[in-house]
């Protein structure tokens, strides 16, 4: 059996110390340990109270994720443990050290109190897995904190810290001093007041409140559709809770939960928040990268560039409290982007989710300069300045000559050749890329990418970096684009050749819409800025490129998007809804005349895919080619910075899910029709699809 629960007699308490390290999960042996260890406290009379604490770092962090999908096969059951912790007849102290989710808390609630170190967090966090809190979570959670709070924390999965626990009534006490003591010496005046245990089964003034009241639920719907829209396990935490709030059988409200617990667990949701869940983890394993490489001591950072991109990466530096140098070679762009940095942090103290003092130690941190040579005085720069190869490889030339030996030389390119860049150094195994996405103080996604020259103290070092700065990062290969921009070319390749074809801009985007992104292809441009391309191509002469002509006509009548109020949509008074618009229209079907494309009407099925299975040939492409180590990473990409929807794994695990044979199928019946090398099937693609493999069997 995988972990123990350690028995030790104070007295007259028994002190049950879970030891399953780091994090304590609810494995096979803590499930049997925890019964056995109240069952041997209730058998001693000299026993008259017990107290559950865990050791390590945590209280218990929550099930053991490699039981998920089966019954555990050994031990007892852990409904079968918190019965019997329920209905004990000597009181149990759950002394809540630190982290305890999932299963921990629905542990600690079995418990007949509840006191916790001033620091420690506790969450239900099932939902973010395609689970809800199966272990009477949903019933016994609204019973103390009320049923709007309950289902806030439920549906966000979010971690609630002792001090708010404490206001919400999830735990009794904070302690003062040594957390097992003070538990100890609370039990014994439990115990010698002689009252009967308290059971939050019981517990009815909070939750008989909420009878009734439709109100909370209907507010609930709503913002469940807004924020998890096409997720399938808020909508059943909603019917538990509903269910907890509405009937006083609690046993009914149990069986109720362990009916849509099992929906859960049978939905392929699940399986696929989970596939992110571990596929965000093992991106950081890197072969030939040893985890015990002694990393680049990271203590101070600069920035080149102060634009929306190095604004936000200077962010990113001082939210995680490491001083950072800013530099702009023109000293109004320089005051420009200091001055939107600290705009975007009153946005966030007027919110509530920063405090003036907390905006004020963090603006501290940045220091703006206009003197290059100011940056040598770090420990990693990030070049952050607008796409232009010769003007980034100046850039670290000069870099060469000011920063430290051994210091980590960072470019944030989105798709130019990184060892063009590196070889303008005199030092290319210090040089990689980090790809932030915009804003890149907001979104999770940093793509870390390997030159053919990369040390591999280089790139675990950026790994690190990127993990205490808050980010999820992948490692991609130094090809055009690298992994997520080589691949969104083919998706928007394939919207714009549609509406060529007879599609319209609306049926494409809803497609993608109702698919799960938070927006249409055309609605993202509109939201981007035209301009950007248009402006991009026009210093180059203009492109032949067909799918740029409709953008480009568009900008010519200024219509660059939202920040014009017209682009491919109309957006009326400032807000961003998209309306159709006659004049985009008439733009649309005069250059489809005049290109002379044939018609057709278009199903939703064939919008979506092929909108999606170029992201799956071309990540196939990636992965032969070696850019990608993982179709994990790849998905991990595009859950995280591009908006794929998580429920459905991302591209490649989406691709499993139909079935590898019948993405090939269509993808040869689009390059026979077509001829655009978009099309050619990878060559990885044909041969797992005719061994019957899939991308995921390919990681393994």
């Amino acid at each position: 059996m995988k972990g123990t629960v350690h028995y030790e007699k104070r007295d007259d308490v028994a002190l049950l110390s879970i030891d399953n390290p780091p994090v304590n999960p609810l494995s096979s042996g803590v499930r049997q340990g925890l019964f056995d260890g109240v069952t041997q406290a209730l058998e001693d009379d000299v026993i008259k109270s017990i107290v559950v604490t865990g050791m390590h770092r945590a209280f218990i962090a929550g099930a053991d994720i490699s039981e998920f999908g089966a019954a555990a096969s050994e031990g007892v059951g852990l409904h079968e443990a918190l019965k019997l912790m329920e209905d004990s007849s000597k009181p149990i102290i759950a002394a809540i050290n630190h982290t305890a989710f999932g299963g921990g808390l629905e542990t600690a609630l079995c418990c007949n109190y509840r006191i916790a170190a001033p620091t420690a967090p506790v969450g239900l966090p099932e939902v973010k897995l395609g689970l809800l809190p199966g272990a009477g979570g949903t019933q016994r959670l609204p019973r103390l904190a009320g049923v709007e709070a309950a289902l806030n924390a439920m549906v966000t999965g979010d971690p609630i810290l002792a001090p708010q626990a404490l206001e919400l009534g999830i735990i009794d006490k904070i302690a003062e001093g040594d957390l097992v003591e003070e538990a100890i010496a609370w039990a014994r005046e439990i115990a010698a007041s002689g009252a009967a245990p308290s059971r939050v089964r019981d517990i009815e003034d909070r939750i008989a409140q909420d009878r009734g009241n439709d109100e909370v639920f209907t507010r609930a719907a709503a913002q469940i559709e807004q924020r998890q829209r096409n997720m399938n396990a808020p909508a059943r935490i909603l019917k538990c809770v509903e269910m907890a709030a509405n009937t006083d059988d609690f046993d009914a409200g149990l069986a109720f939960e362990a009916e849509q617990f099992q929906e859960c667990l049978n939905d392929p949701q699940r399986e696929a928040l989970i596939h992110i869940f571990f596929a965000e983890r093992a991106a950081n394993k890197i072969p030939g990268v040893d985890k015990d490489l002694p990393l680049i001591d990271i203590n101070k950072g600069s920035v080149v560039g102060a634009g929306l991109m190095g604004g936000g990466i200077a962010m990113c530096f001082a939210n995680a409290g490491i001083p950072v140098r800013v530099h702009d070679n023109d000293p109004e762009n320089l005051a420009r982007g200091i001055g939107v940095i600290e705009a975007n942090y009153a946005r966030t103290v007027s919110r509530g989710r920063l405090s003036q003092a907390e905006m004020d130690e963090r603006m501290s941190l940045i220091i703006p300069t206009e003197k290059f040579e100011d940056l040598g005085d770090a420990d990693v720069v990030i070049e952050a300045v607008y796409e232009n190869l010769d003007l980034k490889k100046g850039i670290f030339e000069r870099l060469d000559k000011i920063m430290p030996e051994g210091a980590l030389l960072a470019t944030n390119t989105s798709a130019l050749d990184l060892d063009a860049i590196a070889a303008s150094t005199s030092r290319p195994a210090d040089v990689c890329g980090m790809h932030f996405f915009s804003p890149a103080n907001v979104m999770r996604l940093l793509e870390v990418v390997r030159g053919e020259k990369s040390a591999p103290v280089t790139v675990a070092s950026a790994l690190a970096l990127g993990k205490r700065i808050g980010k999820v990062s992948v490692v991609a290969g130094n090809c055009p684009g690298f992994i997520g921009n080589r691949m969104i070319h083919g998706y928007s390749h394939q919207a714009a050749l549609m509406i060529l074809e007879g599609a319209k801009p609306a049926h494409v985007d809803k497609v993608m819409y109702d698919f799960g992104l938070a927006m249409g292809p055309f609605t993202m441009l509109d939201m981007v800025g035209l301009d950007l391309g248009w402006r991009a191509r026009k210093m180059v002469g203009g492109s032949n490129d067909v799918t740029v002509r409709i953008p480009d006509e568009l900008c010519e009548l200024g219509r660059y998007g939202q920040k014009t109020g017209k682009g491919f949509y109309r957006y009326e008074d400032g807000d961003r809804t998209p309306l159709p618009d006659t004049e985009a229209d008439e733009v649309i079907k005069k250059a489809v005349e005049e290109l002379g494309y044939p018609q057709k009407e278009f199903t939703d099925e064939e919008i979506l895919k092929r909108c999606i299975y170029p992201l799956v040939n071309i990540g196939a492409k990636i992965l032969e080619e070696g850019h990608a180590l993982r179709a994990g990473d790849i998905d991990t990409v595009y859950c995280n910075g591009y908006g794929f929807p998580t429920q459905v794994g991302g591209p490649m695990w989406y691709a499993d899910s139909v079935g590898l044979d019948n993405v090939l199928a269509d993808i040869e019946r689009f390059f026979a029709d077509s001829g655009d090398e978009l099309w050619k099937p990878s060559e990885l693609l044909v041969t797992l699809a005719k061994d019957g493999k899939t991308f995921a069997s390919f990681d393994a």
